[in-house]
This record gives C-alpha cells, structure tokens and sequence, in this order.
C-alpha cells in the first residue's frame, strides 16, 4: 500500500523507530495519528514535523489499557475521516535478568504492552481497515522474537506471539483487501536498549574484533515503510537481523549459542 495521502497510525509515536516513523510518512504524504504514552515526547515530534503536523493529530494512549484503545479509532476518523492503515511499533523490553529472577509484575508489564497492546490495536481497528478500498496492518516483532536471547526470555515470548499472531492474520485476511507485514528489526539505536543499561557492541578498533553496528531509528523507518508500501510478508532491519534470521533457519541449537556467547 502506497502511503501517499492515506491515513496511518504509529504506535510509540514519542520517539525512536515510532518517531521517525511519523516523520517520514508525513514526508511522503500520509496524514498520521501518533499514538504514545507520553504526551511531553509527541509534542517534540511535533514540533520536529514542521508545517507537515498539519497532517498529524497526536493521542496519548497507553496501548495495554483495552478500553482506552478501543475508543482511539472513533477519534482518529473524527479527525482524519478514515483509517488506512496501523503500524503497531509501541514496545519494551524487560531487565536483563534471568526468568527466575523476574517478578511477575515485570512479566505482565512486557507481555501487556507488546502482546496485548499489539491484540488491542489490531482487534480495535481491523473492522475499519476492512471497510477501506486498501489497508495494512505492519506489526513490529523483533530479532529476539525467533532468536533466544538470555535475559531477555519474557520480551522475546511476548515478541514470538506478536510473530505468530501476525503470521496468522496474514492468513486470514489473504482474501481481504487488508495487507499484514511483521518486521523483525536487529539492534537499533535507540532509548528502548540504553534505559535497560545495556552497552551493545560495536566495531572495536583496539581488538579488531568486528560486531555489528547499531541501525539508526530513520533508516529503520525507511526499511519499514519500504516494506509496508511492497506490501512484504516480513521485514528484517539490520545486517544482524538477517544473519541471525540465516543462522537459525539452518541450525537453530547454534543460533542460539551463538547469541548465548555473544551474550557473555
């Protein structure tokens, strides 16, 4: 689906992959509902849209609380008179401690925003998707959603479900006029790693030891939308994506070892 002048929504739309997201489908043309939980991070993306927010309507709305998503797509067509399209890019990530150690607080938070927040989003808006000529639906896994990664179980559980639950709408909605892309992006800049205290490898000079670079928040944009307007089965952003993506289709017991001794 061709973005240009339809009506799309971005989850996590305050900052990182959601921002630049809202950024370039307004470059493109698109009229865009930014969709976060912090009102004080939209307002700045807004700022950043330039004349171009004339087309972006900003909603502050917590994705894991049902009700509150279930009123978003009355407002939404209140203010741009349909929807086309949803990319579900909200998301977090959990501490980097083992399962034992995890509180079931910390479980319920990741698998309520990533699942449940992504279930909302798409139960929410798909009946209006269905009555447009065109419409997608982009869900946004991630590499650890089919990769292992430790200290990270919970989020890639809730990751892999967001897999599924996108591979099975495909399925089911192959006959509509709705589209369904799942996008698996790799290590990306952004403040979901750094507010974990997690320091990701890159290119060290003194060791010549040679690890992937982080992927910048734009050009994960442009992978995405790229992927989004091919109308793509699945995405993945990053050179570590579709390495890890090669190395557990072949031997899945040495992806994950692989990543286990990356790991530390």
């Amino acid at each position: 689906m061709r973005v240009k002048d339809k009506i799309i929504v971005v989850t996590g739309g305050g900052n990182g992959i959601g921002r630049e997201l809202v950024l370039l489908l307004l470059k493109k043309g698109a009229n865009v509902a930014a969709v976060d939980i912090n009102e004080m991070n939209l307002k700045a993306t807004a700022e950043l849209a330039g004349k171009a927010k004339e087309r972006l309507s900003l909603h502050i709305v917590d994705i894991s609380d049902r009700a509150a998503v279930e009123t978003l797509p009355k407002a939404i067509v209140a203010r741009h008179g349909a929807v086309d399209g949803i990319i579900n890019n909200a998301g977090v990530i959990q501490p980097f401690v083992s399962v034992n150690a995890l509180t079931y607080e910390k479980i319920d938070f990741v698998m309520k925003v990533n699942f449940y927040g992504t279930l909302y989003m798409v139960k929410s808006f798909l009946p209006y998707l269905l009555e447009r000529p065109e419409g997608h639906i982009v869900n946004v896994s991630s590499m650890g959603g089919y990769l292992p990664v430790p200290g990270q179980s919970i989020y890639g559980a809730s990751k892999a479900a967001v897999k599924l639950l996108t591979e099975g709408l495909y399925s089911e909605l192959k006959n509509t006029n709705v589209k369904v892309t799942v996008v698996f992006p790799g290590a990306i800049a952004t403040n979901i790693t750094a507010n974990s205290g997690v320091v990701l490898e890159t290119d060290d000079k003194k060791t010549k030891k040679k690890t992937h670079k982080l992927l910048n928040p734009d050009k994960a944009a442009e992978i995405i939308v790229n992927g989004m307007e091919k109308d793509k089965f699945r995405v993945l952003a990053g050179q570590d994506a579709k390495f890890t993506d090669f190395l557990y289709r072949f031997n899945p017991r040495k992806a994950a070892n692989f990543i286990l001794k990356k790991m530390g």
